[in-house]
């Protein structure tokens, strides 16, 4: 054998010794510092020998192998590529006859671009950008991957190279890589377009007008989480001009979006959030969103990074401010023509996102409740807690004071007697007697107390000219309690009593007393009890209590769904619940 073919054999050997080992940091210093660059640079140039054989494009092709490898997130050692002269020769390399050689040396400068602010100058120093555009347009996937590998490198962070590529027309060739056979080509130009969509607003509508939209939306549903990523990515770009966001909503964007919101992946979930925060920011797109579910995706889903939430948060904030003038009008035009399903999601969203002027118009005049109403009713719990969240909602909205607190004060103001007469003989005229001891009482208190006192003292009764009134039906401590109240106006009702203490101020007409006596016994509403605390108001008409069981029952509506009693109680409260809402929703929103 020739003395060349050997030497050519045993650098061969070398070479390929050196793309399959696998580098350590330590050991890339190493093989560096023995002096390898220099030898790798040496063999680069043999593409320039006359002898342009299988051979030589072979010892070439895997010296820019070795040279990737040797680079391999290595940046020193990126940085002694470069002094040892190797670019200029990798980027003649991409015009090589050979494909093999054009894809290695591509590669090559795909690592030495990636973070190195000097090398990416020099690869386009060296007039590399017209042959990448042409190689994005190569019918090897190999070799268009690539290429379009270098040019993400270059222009990562690198605004003045991201307009010379740009320049040199990498755009269009770059979208039509958005269809390559290839996910990983796909990939790398969809994050491509992500990053030429930040350059300016023009870029982000060429991009949209070159045809874009309709191949990334097409790969929100690939099976490559990475390959979604990426489109979302790109979308979400593009989704921050105004007709952008228009064209791809109606290229059918907002289903498969909405869909990755339920992703397992942290950053595909993220970027498919921030595009849809991007979409509802055109009028156009918001009832769209609304049909499609899309309010209830973003109310319910289960965000991984914080990040998401609050990019979450802010797309119902912008919904909420959305909710009005045209597309308002739009969503209750929807919400009378169209199909059950979609009526039901928009009432459902509208309760959670109008605003107080709206309620009336919204669930009264276009009987938004009784589609609320109706998922209460249904038979999936799905749509159960649908409808009881949104009800919920729409009651704190139309009532943001608890019933007890917002219970009408007495209309006619009273005059006490004071704490010092409460059980006093002093000036006592009447006596009452409870459990066969006797209270001291006086009637010019008791006739302002209430109507009940009134009749039984001014009417046809006995006890109006009685010294002694028997009281057989009220023990000592609850009719002591209910007199301290007539005389002073106030009195603490412990949760032990309060229930004897609303019987005897219903008997006798003290609204005011019967008010605390609600507002304690609503403070012990609970999942167990909240049937007979149902039962308790209606028995004595405590129409504070009975609102307080109303929203426990909206608010706790899961829980109270595993009672084997709640569909019965749901059933049976049912009239009362539209009750509530009607008189709550019909009053002026300055008076809720």
């Amino acid at each position: 054998m020739a003395p060349n073919c050997m030497n050519m054999k045993w650098r061969k050997e070398v070479l390929t010794f050196l793309d399959f080992l696998p580098l350590k940091p330590e050991h890339q210093q190493l093989i560096v510092d023995a002096g390898a660059l220099t030898h790798l640079v040496e063999l680069l140039k043999r593409h320039k020998s006359a002898d342009n054989s299988r051979a030589v494009n072979g010892v070439v092709r895997r010296a820019a192998d070795a040279i990737t490898n040797l680079a391999h997130e290595n940046s020193g050692i990126k940085t002694r590529v470069r002094i040892e002269g190797a670019i200029p020769f990798l980027v003649e390399l991409l015009e090589h006859a050979d494909n093999k050689v054009q894809r290695a040396a591509a590669g090559a400068l795909r690592t030495l671009a990636f973070k190195n602010d000097d090398n990416k100058k020099q690869i386009v120093e060296c007039h590399a950008l017209p042959t990448l555009v042409i190689m994005l347009r190569s019918e090897d996937t190999a070799i268009h991957y690539e290429a379009v590998g270098v040019i993400g490198n270059l222009v990562h962070s690198s605004p003045h190279i991201k307009k010379e590529v740009l320049l040199a027309g990498a755009l269009q060739p770059v979208i039509g890589l958005l269809s390559s056979s290839c996910s990983e080509s796909q990939r790398e130009a969809a994050l491509l377009l992500g990053q030429f969509a930040a350059a300016d607003s023009d870029c982000k509508v060429h991009i949209v007008q070159r045809g874009a939209v309709k191949p990334l939306i097409d790969m929100l549903d690939s099976s490559d989480v990475q390959l979604k990523e990426m489109s979302a990515f790109a979308l979400g770009r593009l989704a921050q001009e105004t007709h952008n966001q228009a064209g791809i909503a109606h290229n059918g964007g907002i289903v498969p979006l909405l869909s990755l919101l339920d992703s397992k992946s942290g950053p595909l979930q993220h970027n498919a959030a921030f595009t849809l925060y991007g979409l509802v920011d055109n009028e156009d797109n918001v009832a769209d969103l609304i049909m499609a579910g899309g309010f209830q995706k973003l109310q319910d889903g289960e965000f991984i990074v914080q990040q998401t939430k609050d990019c979450v948060a802010k797309t119902m904030k912008r919904l909420e401010e959305k909710i009005h003038g045209r597309v308002l009008n739009h969503l209750l035009y929807l919400m009378r023509v169209s199909e059950r399903n979609v009526q039901r999601r928009i009432a459902l969203a509208l309760a959670h996102l109008c605003t107080a002027d709206d309620r009336k118009v919204i669930f009264l005049d276009k009987n938004g409740l009784d589609l609320l109403l109706g998922l209460l009713e249904s038979g999936s719990l799905k749509q159960q807690h649908e409808g009881s969240v949104a009800l919920y909602k729409l009651a704190t909205k139309a009532t943001p004071v608890s019933p007890v607190d917002a219970a009408p004060l007495s209309p006619t103001p009273q005059v006490y007697l004071g704490e010092q007469y409460v059980n006093n003989p002093t000036l006592s005229d009447v006596t009452f007697l409870v459990e066969g001891k006797r209270f001291y009482a006086h009637r010019i208190c008791l006739l302002a107390s209430s109507d009940a006192f009134r009749a039984m003292f001014d009417g046809g009764y006995r006890e109006r000219n009685a010294k002694d009134v028997e009281i057989p039906n009220i023990r000592w401590e609850v009719f002591e309690l209910m007199m301290r109240f007539i005389y002073t106006g106030s009195v603490e009702v412990d949760i032990d009593i309060a229930q004897d203490l609303l019987r005897a101020a219903d008997q006798y007409l003290l609204d005011g007393l019967k008010r605390l006596c609600e507002c304690t016994i609503a403070q012990d509403i609970s999942v167990e009890n909240v049937s007979l605390m149902y039962e308790l108001s209606e028995g004595f008409n405590a129409m504070s209590l009975r609102e307080a069981c109303i929203l426990f029952i909206l608010e706790q509506f899961d829980k109270l769904c595993t009672k084997p009693w709640s569909s019965c109680l749901i059933q049976r409260i049912m009239p009362e619940i539209r009750n509530y809402f009607e008189k709550a929703l019909s009053k002026p929103a300055n008076q809720s």
